[in-house]
């Protein structure tokens, strides 16, 4: 065992390759896991799709919910579906939408592409902007600047995301009619690629301000206290002391070593994005995973719910896992075995 212990580190390609195998086990293990904890927790949750179902359909007797359980799998012990559930995840199946009629996996796909565009937009634009106005706060600290953005930054932690959003609808749509209101993209009108681009963005505006101003006081809050602290480091005290300027300071050595903090903060963040587009979608009518989610609750669609619980699930893992790898960009000390 020492001896392929030490031939496999002696070839860097062998290491790199069962590293990633461990990875892979690693993951489809934590998918399972989840996978198992949504379905006992969906179906603990009150409410039973076959009335729900039969509800719609305008009858609710004993005889058509007896049918419907049995064409859904629903008449069968939980352990029995669960293990169904688990083997179709695995051949990638995540069923049929009860209310929708379709397969879970082509409603999500459809649905998905709106969400991500929308957080991801969210969470840039608040790490972007978050890391601008605490590195100011920081480098200023004491100062009215320094006060004045620290005030913003607590009134935006501190209002509700969905007021937030209702307010710029009330302003920037009702009052003074600058941007839309609703939706993802003007209906019914003939666009090319170029002006449909154009009307995306101006649906994106407002959505993509509400969800992220939470983030982008948390990131501004987070930056300023660590540029202070790094501030007083014997490094910076350096690097004055060899005459460098100071913008270089700030960009080359202050930032480089601040913006480690954020860097944790903003990839167990990004994860809440996902769930904040909830609210948002619902807000501003977007067609993301968001309002399929809220639908799907109120429908007691089982299937569509652990579909998008699953889909949202791996997309916290997979940014996680981005945490890690952008940890070895931002500073090379840290190694991924280090971090993992």
């Amino acid at each position: 065992m020492r001896a392929l212990a030490q031939s496999i580190g002696d070839n860097p390609g062998v290491a790199v390759a069962l590293a990633a195998l461990q990875w892979a086990v690693r993951l489809v293990a934590v998918v399972l896991v989840i996978a198992t904890f949504n379905f006992v927790l969906v179906h603990a949750a009150p409410g039973d799709p076959a009335q729900v179902m039969a509800g719609q359909s305008g009858a609710a007797d004993e005889e058509l919910l007896r049918q419907l359980r049995a064409e859904y799998g629903l008449d069968k012990p939980y352990p029995v579906q669960l293990a169904i559930y688990l083997k179709r995840i695995v051949t990638l199946d995540l069923g049929y939408s009860y209310r929708q009629q379709r397969s879970v996996l082509s409603l999500i796909g459809e649905r998905l592409p709106a969400t991500l565009l929308l957080t991801c937009s969210a969470f840039l634009l608040s790490l972007a902007v978050g890391v601008s106005l605490g590195t100011l706060a920081g480098v200023r600290a004491g100062r009215w600047s320094d006060t004045a953005l620290t005030i913003v930054s607590l009134f935006l932690y501190a209002m509700p995301v969905f007021w937030l959003g209702l307010m710029l609808v009330l302003l920037f749509s009702v009052h003074l009619d600058w941007l839309p209101a609703f939706g993802y993209v003007t209906i019914g009108v003939q666009m090319t690629p170029l002006e449909r681009a154009r009307d995306i963005a101006a649906h994106m505006v407002l959505p993509v301000v509400s969800l992220g101003a939470v983030h982008l006081a948390i990131y501004a809050r987070l930056m300023r206290s660590a540029v202070i602290d790094v501030a007083h480091q014997d490094f910076i005290k350096t690097a004055r002391a060899k005459g460098l300027k100071r913008g270089q300071i700030i960009i080359h050595h202050m930032l480089r070593n601040a913006v480690l903090p954020v860097v944790t903060v903003a990839g167990m963040q990004a994860g809440t994005l996902v769930g904040g587009a909830v609210v948002i979608e619902t807000v501003f009518a977007w067609p993301g995973l968001g309002r399929l989610t809220f639908d799907a609750v109120l429908q007691r669609d089982y299937p569509l719910m652990l579909g998008i619980f699953l889909v949202m699930s791996v997309i916290v893992i997979a940014l996680n896992l981005l945490t890690d790898a952008i940890y070895r960009i931002v500073d090379p000390r840290v190694s991924l075995r280090a971090a993992s």
